[in-house]
């Protein structure tokens, strides 16, 4: 899967399943110089998302992608 992908795909699980709003989205996207891995991380240290969010994250990440209900 290629960046772009990886990071759309995120972004769509952001927005969709836990609601995160676009604004908290892209203020952690204007810090071009950290890794996109470190995003979900960022989030939460600015308490743009919950602890409970963020380990939603991490379970979705670990899972390949695949906790969304648009997959099934």
């Amino acid at each position: 899967m290629s960046p772009l992908d990886y990071n759309q795909k995120l972004v769509n699980f952001l927005e969709q399943e836990l609601n995160i709003p676009a604004e908290s989205i892209a203020l952690v996207e204007r810090h071009p110089e950290l890794p996109y891995s470190s995003f979900p991380m960022l989030l939460w240290r600015y308490g743009l998302i919950t602890i409970a969010q963020l380990d939603r994250i991490f379970d979705w990440l670990d899972n390949g992608f695949s906790n969304s209900v648009r997959d099934f």
